[in-house]
């Protein structure tokens, strides 16, 4: 039984996850570290700017409101 639970848990999250594009950075890290062991892998915070800045200037990526 607890089992079960545990691995539903599991599941909703990684759906949440996914769902959100909390993972983003995730794949991002092991995209660097499997492709390009010598670059420097950016922070959290740096990946999200370099994210909302390619976001901002390609316009088929929608736009920002806020």
């Amino acid at each position: 039984m607890r089992s079960a639970l545990v691995r539903a848990a599991r599941s909703v999250r990684w759906y949440v996850r996914e769902l959100t594009d909390e993972s983003a950075y995730d794949r991002y890290v092991a995209h660097v570290r499997k492709d390009h062991p010598q670059a420097e892998v950016p922070s959290r915070r740096d990946f999200e700017r370099m994210r909302t800045d390619r976001q901002e200037e390609d316009p088929r990526q929608g736009f920002r409101c806020c």
